[in-house]
């Protein structure tokens, strides 16, 4: 599976931003797609999941109430609606997919595909 992410710039505190991840080749082995981001220095950490077929999401508590994880399965893409942007989520922002049966595990390693990264710059 091979997945491109896009949509990243740069946004004021408060303001909105739509990450997308669109993926291509053996989608249809992909059980659920992961937004992870990683901030200058620091450890890249999860930050919401989707099921593939739809329903189920995840967040990191971080983003609950700002961020919703979405999929359009005719364009298999997967997008991050980041509203009430902050400072502190400035980060590369990066999608992955895991064709393992549906879980909740949210460790990177779990993941078997990965995009290549966008970045989201929050000003204050």
């Amino acid at each position: 599976v091979q997945l491109q992410a896009s949509g990243g710039g740069l946004v004021q505190a408060g303001d909105s931003l739509r990450l997308s991840c669109v993926a291509s080749g053996r989608t249809f082995s992909v059980q659920k797609m992961g937004w992870f981001r990683q901030a200058p220095g620091k450890e890249r950490e999860f930050v919401a999941l989707i099921k593939w077929s739809g329903g189920s999401t995840l967040y990191t508590n971080s983003v609950k109430g700002r961020f919703t994880v979405s999929r359009d399965g005719a364009k298999n893409t997967v997008y991050l609606q980041m509203n009430r942007l902050m400072p502190e989520d400035t980060a590369v922002y990066f999608c992955a997919a895991d064709r393992a049966p549906w879980s909740i595990i949210t460790a990177a390693s779990s993941f078997d595909s990965w995009g290549q990264g966008t970045l989201v710059t929050v000003s204050s």
